[in-house]
């Protein structure tokens, strides 16, 4: 497999990704499709860039593959090279983002006191 050929399929997956995902298109073609797609699995898929990558990896590593294991081998990473052009070239997904998020901690919280330990251990011996 040639480097270039790869590096123009993963380009290409970036593209059609992005376009699907992210931009109106001509007359707002794009923009209406991603409307009816509704709340289900369409919605859903065109709304995940890295859901949405996958599926678009998929022809273009059967157009560039020559057997079916190259093909096989071939669409993950050009989903994966279609993810870190996004990620670099994103606002969206900035080094300062939130991944978790944690509790805060609530002050002088007791689970069990010893004078309610010690009634209950009366009241079973009665």
């Amino acid at each position: 497999m040639n480097l270039f050929l790869f590096l123009l399929g993963v380009l290409t997956v970036w593209r059609l990704t992005h376009l699907l995902h992210a931009e109106d298109g001509p007359w707002d073609l794009l923009a209406r499709l991603r409307g009816r797609a509704g709340n289900g699995f369409w919605a859903g898929l065109l709304d995940c860039f890295y859901c949405l990558s996958l599926w678009t990896a998929v022809p273009v590593a059967f157009v560039l593959g020559k057997t079916w294991k190259q093909t096989a081998l071939m669409w993950l990473p050009l989903s994966a090279g279609a993810i870190l052009i996004e990620r670099f070239s994103s606002s969206e997904h900035s080094e300062s983002e939130v991944h978790y998020l944690e509790d805060k901690e609530v002050p002088d919280v007791v689970l069990r006191s010893e004078e309610k330990d010690a009634g209950r251990d009366v009241r079973r011996n009665s």
